[in-house]
């Protein structure tokens, strides 16, 4: 997980989503990107007693995929996935995520998806910013789930839509897979998200 400027309510959400799994046999690296907006440290306060399952690391402001791609460095299991700071997880998700694991080398997942507004379903197509398709026809960067090797080989470019690019360049390699589970909770009602800035630049038909 990534965090740069998250409000901690979101982050301790997030954070707690994953302490509540049905699986434990995790480890989660948090990777601050630079954030300048928690001088009481509240962040580092709360997984204080959680050592054993939460690593931090941070590091100067370079972007949220250059982020990622340190954490898996730093990660050693067998398995990897993201979470975005302002999402959740519901409380099987891990383990619905391993269990697709027999039939694929990488999944991204459909989401419970939380909107405001029905407009909200609808994010930035990555060939096309101008045009919009729905979340569930999207490849979600935190819903990719998959084998250590997947993410060995594949780098998080600096780009909009490096989730679809990655995934797209998995397929290529690996066996990859798109299955329903909507256990990963996506709030598409948040103004500051990457997809709302994104969307906001550009006038924006529904395609």
């Amino acid at each position: 997980m990534t965090v740069y400027n998250t409000d901690f309510t979101f982050v301790k959400r997030a954070i707690d989503s994953v302490l509540k799994q049905s699986f434990q046999n995790f480890k989660l690296i948090i990777v601050d990107d630079g954030s300048d907006v928690d001088p009481e440290r509240k962040l580092l306060r709360y997984i204080e007693p959680f050592k054993h399952k939460i690593d931090y690391l941070q590091h100067a402001n370079c972007g949220q995929s250059q982020s990622i791609n340190r954490g898996i460095l730093e990660s050693e299991s067998e398995f990897i996935t993201i979470l975005d700071s302002d999402d959740e997880y519901e409380p099987n998700h891990l383990q619905a995520c391993l269990n697709e694991m027999q039939h694929a080398d990488l999944i991204a997942s459909t989401t419970k998806t939380i909107v405001d507004i029905d407009d909200d379903y609808y994010v930035p197509d990555k060939y096309n910013n101008a045009f919009v398709v729905h979340v569930d026809e999207c490849i979600l960067l935190a819903t990719l789930f998959g084998k250590r090797e997947v993410f060995a080989a594949i780098k998080f470019a600096d780009t909009y839509g490096a989730d679809a690019h990655f995934y797209e360049h998995a397929a290529e390699q690996f066996k990859v897979k798109k299955v329903d589970l909507r256990t990963y909770i996506y709030y598409r009602n948040n103004p500051n998200s990457i997809c709302a800035k994104k969307k906001n630049e550009n006038f924006v038909f529904v395609a």
